[in-house]
């Protein structure tokens, strides 16, 4: 079997470097400069005045560290459910998805239907049993409960230093989008940003960031549904995208598997396996079932039931939201051929913008700023609410100061929310070294999410899997990313054509080391009794774990099993039109 590594790009995309391209200092194209007016400047305010306004409506709900850091478990599945996915519909999304369109073409389906559903359906079926019945505050957390302190002390260590990354991917594109298209100064849009993501956490906590992302999710929408619309319009709608895209891009950009067989070369630069396996189960599933930013939400609903149903919920638009993000990527591609190349003033990361500058009235431009604006504070919100939790509760409660009043907690994960807001402006330039901003957050994930996942999916799943051996399991797996990527792919010593090749192969080999090295470790190393097992491992139950349905609360939109499968079923569906 050829490796992947040895997939070439097409020569066009070859000859052009795409995937080596450094942003062009802090700018976006100047030409994209949107002629806003008064009206689109009330639709911001109103929307700022608003998310505020749900900062101090939730502060009077916060007594406890419980309702700051989750609620006090106490939200219904569909808030839960909405603010799950709006938590990721950000800069991943807007910018990022756009780009992998005008990049890579229909391939971007795959992040959704077979990276995204399959994990949400996993961890709504299968993982919320275990995180809710043990009731645990954190993802890190429940590592302690399985493994021990090292495991748990690492994770939460990870996790936290990756949240402020992340946080500082969406100030660093909000600046950069804010400035070309409103002219305003990067510091401008980064404090005024970065002060209402603060304010409305440090007021209200958890219940503030959800509320507001169940705000931005309908923002978010009414801000990228004209968009698609116009650009159809545009291009002659679906057929003429197709048409004009497989006479400059060829056939295969325009499908989902064309071009992936072992040893063929497609845009993408991997083949159907690593998409599948890299992808598909270890990016994906690491990402889904493993990141706090997201599992956070489904910790706060109010009982079990609801929070099985949060991440199902989730699914059903996100299996939607990939045409949101993808035909204005394709439609770029179309109307700027050389789109990412040193022959265009234009990036990937452009193509959202462009086609805001060239097809949206005032009004409506307003609306779309607007919902640029709370897709990158929602991410940076979703990523910092959780970092104040697990580095409040796992790291500064457990090891630094230890049983102080729950008062205490409360006014400290207040202040280390103003941390992680600076420490995050401070990483947000990190991400300029990448044209296409997708690409870095792949990378991330590939080094934290992925090898905390396999130390998850082995304890639960394997009782002999011994206590030490999360700590190493999640140190080999990371190191072993790490490596693949910034030695053997960034050196040359492996030929990995593209970014998001080289970041699927970090994936594997970072869930393959950090396997192998759990069970190697176990082997040699004693393992928890049975009794220690309890709720943690499949197979096993907690009390929490055998929760009772309500009366009248069997309806069939509350079964989460049969959500689940709708969701698989209904991916796969929306994957034949694009399979040939």
């Amino acid at each position: 079997m050829q490796s992947p590594t040895h997939l070439q790009p097409p020569t066009h995309l070859a000859a052009s470097g795409i995937d080596h391209l450094t942003a062009s200092g802090v700018n976006l194209a100047a030409e994209l400069r949107l002629p806003t007016n008064a009206l689109d400047y009330t639709i911001l305010g109103i929307y700022f005045v608003v998310v505020l306004g749900i900062g101090f409506a939730a502060k009077r709900s916060v007594k406890t560290s419980l309702d700051f850091f989750l609620s006090g478990r106490s939200l219904p599945a569909w808030i839960t459910g909405l603010a799950f996915v709006s938590a990721n519909l950000a800069a991943t999304e807007i910018l990022g998805m756009a780009a992998n369109s005008a990049q890579y073409g229909a391939y971007t389906v795959h992040w959704y239907w077979i990276g995204a559903i399959p994990a949400m359906v996993f961890l709504g079926l299968v993982m919320m049993p275990f995180y809710y019945g043990s009731k645990v505050r954190s993802v890190p957390e429940f590592l302690l409960l399985r493994f021990d302190k090292w495991a748990h002390l690492l994770s939460s260590a990870l996790f936290a230093f990756a949240a402020v990354l992340i946080a500082g991917v969406n100030l660093y594109a909000l600046a950069i989008v804010v400035e070309a298209l409103l002219g305003w100064p990067q510091w401008v849009a980064i404090v005024v940003a970065g002060f209402f993501v603060l304010a409305y956490i440090t007021l209200g906590g958890l219940s503030s960031a959800i509320y507001n992302e169940v705000l931005q999710f309908f923002v978010i929408l009414a801000a990228l549904i004209p968009l698609v619309v116009l650009s159809l319009k545009r291009v002659g709608g679906w057929d003429g995208l197709t048409d004009s895209l497989d006479a400059s891009h060829g056939h295969d950009f325009t499908t989902a598997w064309g071009g992936t067989g072992i040893g063929s070369a497609n845009p993408l630069g991997a083949n159907w396996l690593t998409i599948v396996l890299g992808l598909g189960f270890v990016l994906s599933f690491g990402y889904w079932t493993t990141n706090f930013a997201e599992v956070q939400r489904a910790l706060s609903a109010k009982n079990l039931s609801a929070a099985q149903r949060t991440p199902l919920i989730a699914a059903f638009p996100k299996i939607f939201i990939v045409f949101l993000v993808m035909i204005p990527g394709l439609v770029a591609a179309v109307l700027v051929p050389k789109i990412g190349t040193s022959g265009s003033d234009l990036q990937y990361n452009d193509a959202i913008p462009y086609l805001m500058e060239q097809l949206l009235p005032n009004g409506v431009l307003g609306i779309a700023v607007t919902g640029l604006l709370a897709a990158f504070m929602a991410g940076m919100a979703a990523n910092i609410s959780s970092f104040n939790t697990v580095f409040t509760t796992d790291i500064w409660a457990r090891y630094v100061v230890k049983d102080r009043e729950d008062s205490y907690y409360v006014r400290f994960g207040r202040l280390i929310t103003v941390i992680g807001v600076m420490a995050s402006i401070g990483t947000a330039f990190l991400a300029s070294s990448f044209s296409n901003i997708m690409s870095y957050l792949q990378t991330l994930f590939s080094f934290f999410n992925v090898p905390m996942f396999v130390v998850f999916i082995v304890g639960m799943f394997w009782k002999r899997a011994s206590k030490k051996s999360g700590f190493w399991g999640l140190l080999a797996g990371t190191t072993a990313a790490m490596v693949n990527y910034f030695v053997l792919y960034k050196q040359d010593i492996v030929g990995i054509p593209t970014d998001q090749g080289a970041n699927f192969v970090s994936a594997i080999a970072g869930f393959v080391a950090g396997a192998v090295v759990m069970v190697a470790v176990s082997l040699f190393t004693k393992p928890k009794t049975t009794e220690e097992l309890q709720g943690l491992v499949y197979g096993t139950t907690s009390p929490g774990m055998t929760e009772a349905p309500a009366p009248g609360d069997d309806a069939w939109y509350r079964k989460p099993a049969l959500l689940g499968w709708s969701a698989i079923v209904l991916a796969a569906i929306c994957y034949i039109p694009f399979s040939f």
